[in-house]
């Protein structure tokens, strides 16, 4: 196949440090390749990402080593505007990535400065969101959005460019679970149909196993590991051993292992799992250990506050909207407790964030209370 990406033996020191983030890498990567790149914090994800899209050396200055060639280009000699041209480039802090107030204004920079003819400009526009998911966001102003959407209108800008490469770091960070295998369902719809190369750094290995088609793991800046996913979360141990999670199935594929119950190839999705388990297990067996019993560990406990304590946090019929849309509250109540530990989850644009900011006294509620600590 075609190679797109070359790094030909890349070292990378910031600044006047002396310790590299990258040491001696070398990779190939085809066109319309899936790569996922993992690693624990610290291991040079972020700086290889920037190698490919050219921030280093360009924007990161530092000591560099070696050769980036994409598309036949060399990221040193080709500036980061030529570059831009054919890797597009999705960043972990969106904030610093945003250029317009409105999403459609957004969209509408990347296309205009690099001179898209304009009768073809409302077109790629419309597709995009509407690929991403987002059509209903195009008015809307970005500061107003939550930070999973502002995630998927850095996507579809990107997406509208073009380009012939996609490098994002942890482009679901923000996002939750449903968000999350919507953007990958874009960049798999993105890989397939427009033949877009795509390299994901990111730490949700499940999503990797189930769209990659190759895993890169990096570790004090070196390639610990690369491969088919399956080849790659076969090593679980040497895996644990840097700091990289495997796929909950596979974990469940590894205590099976250890009991002399399975061997081979660990499953990387439902499905397999699924599979492995129904050649093991007697189905009416099965049937009768998936009721959950009496007394389940998975039941929720008690609140552990004392009787009668006194709440430190609570909302009343909390009321709050933005005045152009937005992730509002409506009725909300809520009363928390000392010694809780609470975790507010939802999907984007459910109204977290607008929670704390009330919770904080950064925004005040339209209508009733929230009370800190009385």
């Amino acid at each position: 196949m075609e190679t797109i990406i070359n790094v030909d033996d890349v070292s990378f020191s910031y600044g006047t440090q002396t310790e590299q983030a990258l040491s001696h890498i070398s990779l190939s990567v085809n066109k319309g390749d899936f790569i996922g790149i993992i690693g624990p914090s610290g291991a040079g994800k972020s700086t290889l990402a920037a190698c490919l899209s050219g921030a280093v050396p360009h924007h990161y200055t530092g000591t560099f080593f070696g050769s980036v060639m994409v598309d036949g280009h060399d990221t040193c000699e080709a500036s980061l505007t030529d570059v831009s041209q054919i890797v597009g480039s999705v960043l972990q802090d969106i904030d610093t990535q945003m250029v317009a107030s409105v999403v459609e204004d957004e969209m509408l920079f990347g296309l205009e400065n690099f001179g898209v003819p304009h009768d073809q400009i409302e077109q790629r526009v419309s597709e995009t969101l509407e690929t991403v998911g987002i059509s209903d966001l195009r008015d809307r102003e970005i500061a107003t959005l939550s930070g999973g959407q502002k995630q998927k209108v850095a996507i579809a800008a990107i997406l509208a460019m073009r380009p012939h490469v996609l490098v994002l770091d942890e482009p679901t960070a923000a996002l939750d679970p449903a968000s999350s295998t919507l953007v990958f369902e874009t960049l798999r719809e993105a890989n397939r149909a427009l033949g877009i190369t795509i390299v994901v750094v990111e730490q949700k290995v499940a999503l990797l196993s189930e769209y990659c088609n190759r895993v890169l793991v990096l570790n004090h800046g070196e390639i610990a590991l690369q491969g088919e996913p399956h080849e790659v979360f076969a090593h679980t141990d040497e895996l644990r051993a840097i700091g990289v999670d495997c796929p909950r199935v596979t974990r469940i594929f590894n205590s099976l292992e250890a009991d002399g119950l399975v061997s081979g190839t660990p499953c990387l999705d439902v499905d397999e799992a699924e599979r492995l388990i129904s050649g093991i297990v007697d189905p009416a067996h099965a049937a009768i250990e998936a009721q959950t019993p009496t007394g389940s560990p998975h039941a929720p406990s008690l609140r552990p506050h004392a009787k009668d304590a006194e709440p430190v946090l609570t909302f009343d019929h909390v009321e709050f909207a933005y005045p152009n849309g937005g992730a509002a509250v409506h009725d909300l109540n809520l009363t928390l407790y000392p010694g809780e530990l609470v975790g507010i989850v939802g999907q984007n644009g459910a109204g977290k964030t607008t929670l704390t900011k009330l919770l904080t006294g950064l925004l005040k509620p339209a209508s009733g209370s929230v009370r800190v600590t009385g």
